[in-house]
């Protein structure tokens, strides 16, 4: 498998992910340059059959159109997205990059459309679900700390420890976690009851 976390515009994260042998190769949240993720796939000999969107926030979904315009690509996105997509997904569903295997989890919270994406058995792409030492905000438009908060505890919390968390963005002290390490550092996911989780949230 070929897995690359790619700095973009800012704070955001984009994603590869290829399998070598077929030279399959997917990008979750296009964001704005295009021309730099085109330019790795090209280096390692890759061609783009999917763009996946873990949701539709503009900074997550910039770089779709051109994607495909260059390329005879598929958008996926959650079944009820506002964003453009060409297939919709829902929890539970299985995408396959070649013989790399993507499992969605439906984790909304952040915004009604969120998911995240586990790679395999070991790389889980949480888009602004969860982020290093953070979690995804909820005051924008469709965000829910009632959601969050079943998505957090009762799904990302509960797949192991070992499995790595892959943000959206680059707000942490390192690019890349574990649920284990989040477990234990993230203040944001110390133990609490959902009403206090929503309090939590809602702190100005």
């Amino acid at each position: 498998m070929f897995f690359k976390q790619v700095q973009q515009h800012g704070d955001n994260f984009s994603y590869i992910v290829a399998d070598k042998n077929s030279g399959e190769a997917a990008i979750v949240d296009s964001s704005f340059n295009t021309g730099k993720l085109m330019q790795i796939l090209k280096e390692n000999n890759l061609v783009l059959k999917y763009v996946i969107n873990t949701h539709g926030h503009s900074d997550h979904v910039a770089g779709n159109a051109e994607l495909r315009s260059m390329s005879n690509v598929k958008i996926f996105a959650y079944k009820y997205s506002r964003a453009r997509f060409d297939i919709g997904l829902d929890d539970g569903d299985r995408i396959h990059v070649g013989k790399v295997p993507i499992k969605v989890i439906y984790t909304p919270g952040h915004t009604k459309d969120s998911i995240s994406l586990l790679i395999g058995k070991k790389k889980l792409i949480t888009g602004d679900t969860l982020f290093v030492g953070e979690c995804g905000r909820t005051d924008l438009p469709s965000g829910s700390s009632e959601d969050l908060f079943n998505s957090l505890f009762n799904k990302i919390l509960q797949l192991y420890d070992n499995i790595e968390v892959y943000p959206g963005h680059d707000y942490g002290k390192k690019r890349f976690s574990t649920i284990g390490e989040e477990k234990k550092s993230n203040y944001t996911l110390q133990p609490r009851t959902l009403e206090d989780f929503i309090k939590f949230m809602n702190e100005p």
